[in-house]
């Protein structure tokens, strides 16, 4: 396919085109009286949301050129988005804001690697300085006044994530689910659990809730198939001896042993269940050593050379109660030793700090809050789907926040912290640009930084520029910021206007490296769109041919 290319000032054009119409769609959303944007979809009714990354995603340019610049915005949006969770509309701001800037002092001559150097200086010492200004968060308060303003001021969704995080542990998995009701809820698992059901109906208990409950049951973990019916039978009859109950955790109980199992619970009253492992390969075998670490028990596997027949009552696992339904199991109360969960929990975490894969980290993550804490799960309400939709991205968008701010602490909100630290950008440009054009450079992000408060302050129909005057003023304390929510000067932590640092470091690391990108490209490079259809003739009977006939 032939190709289409543009050069230096005309393609950057172009592009920046492209990359404004993004922009200023994104844009629309941010702050606490931003707007929201409605997605036309291929089925179903329209999207109503406020998510930077989602509208960003839906956008696309009939115009190649236009189109390539509004990609690698949307990079940008992504990337933050998969990093720290939320941000995405401040990190199109910024990148909009630095690509401007960046087009200008190309076209007016400068040097671009030099103008780059100079952006790189610039984000590198925002990072430190929001690092230094970075408060950890330490309450439950601040927990929900995150998750509270990232859910564009719904106080209802911070304090359900607060509850949610005081619950499971910082390390517990908290997911969104849609709801099915207009209220929002929280449920809380405790204990481990995991998606296996019964292996069969005739196993269950309460006919009510079609679950099968078993009160402190001994545990067979087994790393196999169960087909004989002969393996069983000590095991069984340990626990008829004991009047207990028996929960077989294994790769699959086959026929035989099944029908066993079953005529014994139904004739003999035999309390038992057989439910299969969970997960798949290596996984299998690490969550079945995470349930004998949990429970007390040991793992009958082939690799160790154990039989099944040999498990004596004291390799069985036990714990106060297990839950079963057809499609999930739930350990409450293992008898495990503490110490070596604790050692098997810090093991856990060092994987997922040295894992490249981001499917294994997911899936270490979720060992790591089943052992160390529970599972909490949020169903968002409403009365639509349209509703829910929406108010789900906000939750998702809260949750994600309130993450970050745990992991790296919490900076004024509003876009204060970062109109702070471009102040804080007039000393290195003096002490470390080479030349002028590594000055400009540092100006770019300088400019840039003030685009977030200045939306935020025009999307409630402030005048930002004069905003941004008031709070760069000499001797305005860094807690000093704009709440754009009622129009007036306060302190952000005391308002509990706050940002995730890692949500605003991300955000300018991300925009400024594409940014910068696109500044420095001189050659763009697109497909040339088909003329017409194909080489094919003209059709018969067309005017002037005289028809079909002779």
């Amino acid at each position: 396919m032939s190709k289409e290319i543009k050069f230096g000032v005309e393609g950057r054009n172009a592009m920046l085109v492209g990359v404004n119409t993004l922009a200023d769609a994104v844009q629309v959303t941010l702050g606490p009286k931003g707007r929201n944007a409605i997605i036309a979809q291929p089925y179903g009714p329209p999207k109503i949301t406020k998510d930077g990354v989602t509208v960003a995603k839906s956008i696309d340019f009939e115009d190649p050129f236009e189109d390539m610049g509004a990609q690698l915005i949307k990079s940008v949006a992504s990337k933050t988005n998969d990093v720290a969770g939320d941000g995405t509309t401040t990190a199109t701001v910024l990148a909009r804001a630095i690509y401007a800037e960046g087009c200008k002092a190309v076209a007016a001559g400068l040097n671009p690697q030099d103008l780059r150097r100079g952006i790189q200086m610039a984000v590198d010492d925002v990072c430190k300085t929001l690092t230094s200004i970075s408060r950890p968060i330490t309450s439950k308060e601040e927990i929900a006044q995150v998750g509270t303003i990232s859910a564009n001021s719904d106080a209802e969704v911070g304090n359900l994530i607060s509850d949610a995080m005081e619950r499971v542990g910082k390390e517990g998995v908290i997911t969104v689910q849609d709801g099915k009701t207009v209220d929002n809820e929280l449920e809380v698992i405790e204990g481990m659990k995991f998606e296996r059901g019964f292996i069969s109906p005739y196993f269950i208990t309460d006919a009510k809730t079609q679950t099968c409950v078993l009160e402190n049951p001994s545990i067979l973990l087994v790393e196999k198939k169960v087909s004989n019916l002969a393996q069983l039978v000590p095991i069984l009859e340990s626990v008829i001896k004991n009047q207990g109950s028996l929960l077989i955790i294994a790769e699959d109980v086959e026929s035989e042993a099944l029908a066993t199992l079953v005529v014994n619970k139904l004739r003999a009253g035999i309390k038992v269940c057989a439910v299969k492992a969970p997960g798949f390969g290596d996984n299998r075998k690490a969550t079945m050593q995470d349930l004998a670490l949990l429970t007390g028990g040991t793992v009958i596997s082939q690799e160790t050379g154990m039989k099944l027949e040999e498990v004596t009552p004291e390799q069985l696992g036990t714990c106060k109660k297990v839950e079963i339904d057809k499609n999930n199991t739930v350990v409450l109360g293992g008898s495990g030793d503490t110490e070596g969960l604790k050692e098997r929990c810090d093991l856990i975490r060092h994987s997922i700090e040295t894992t490249k894969s981001d499917y294994e980290r997911e899936k270490l993550q979720e060992r790591l809050a089943k052992l160390s804490g529970g599972v909490a799960i949020i169903r968002v309400g409403g009365s639509s789907e349209v509703e829910v939709s929406e108010k789900k991205d906000r939750v998702v968008d809260a949750l994600n926040a309130t993450r970050a701010a745990v992991e790296e602490g919490i900076v004024p909100g509003g876009g204060k912290a970062l109109l702070y630290c471009s102040t804080k950008l007039e000393a290195l440009k003096e002490s470390h640009a080479k030349n002028m054009d590594q000055k400009i450079g540092i100006e770019i992000v300088m400019k840039a930084l003030r685009a977030p408060l200045t939306t935020i302050a025009n999307n409630a129909s402030e005048e930002g520029a004069v905003v941004c005057g008031e709070l760069t003023k000499e001797g305005v304390p860094i807690e000093q910021g704009f709440d754009a929510q009622n129009g007036i000067y306060t302190d952000m932590f005391a308002a509990g206007i706050i940002d995730p640092t890692k949500v605003t470091r991300t955000g300018i690391v991300d925009a400024a490296s594409v940014a910068a990108l696109l500044t420095t490209s001189e050659a763009m490079i697109v497909d040339k769109p088909q003329e017409g259809g194909g080489g094919g003739g003209p059709p018969m009977g067309m005017p002037g041919m005289g028809g079909m006939g002779m």
